[in-house]
């Protein structure tokens, strides 16, 4: 069977901008094929907007995502294979989905697409526990709940 990831990935994609969010992938900078802007990858990841208004010519096609955009006001090409995309999620709420590891099915080759049955060392989203959150001392504790979201960069939660 191919790969679920493509079709999850497309779907989501749609979904976050019928609900006007701001689609960002993270992507794996360490995988074979990937063309991102090294200057910007921290722990052998990137966090890319893909919003239309961030991107040209995206193309979401089974075996990779491409398109182009400005770092630093250079263009570049940035080519993303799909085994190579870690999650994709909203910016504004973190709402998204993580993509793991898949295993290959009984009976299938794998064409060199670099996918095994044993999970891959390599870099990881880390889950946010659910519990209570310590203050961060920018805001007055006055012992209620806040319903903004937190201040600062956006992050992916993974709810348990």
């Amino acid at each position: 069977m191919l790969s679920s990831r493509p079709y999850l990935a497309r779907a989501l994609y749609q979904w976050l901008l019928d609900n006007d969010q701001t689609p960002y992938v993270v992507v794996d900078a360490e995988q074979a094929g990937v063309t991102v802007p090294r200057q910007f990858v921290q722990n052998g990841q990137i966090v890319l907007n893909v919003a239309p208004t961030a991107v040209r010519d995206l193309m979401m096609e089974n075996d990779a995502i491409t398109f182009s955009a400005r770092f630093g006001g250079q263009p570049m090409q940035v080519v993303v294979p799909s085994q190579a995309l870690i999650a994709l999620y909203a910016r504004e709420n973190g709402v998204g989905m993580v993509f793991g590891h898949e295993p290959v099915m009984p009976g299938f080759d794998a064409q060199d697409e670099g996918d095994d049955v044993a999970p891959q060392d390599g870099p990881s989203l880390s889950s946010v526990d659910s519990g209570a959150e310590e203050p961060s001392g920018d805001e007055p504790d006055n012992g209620e709940e806040s319903a903004a979201p937190p201040k600062g960069r956006p992050s992916l939660r993974v709810i348990k």
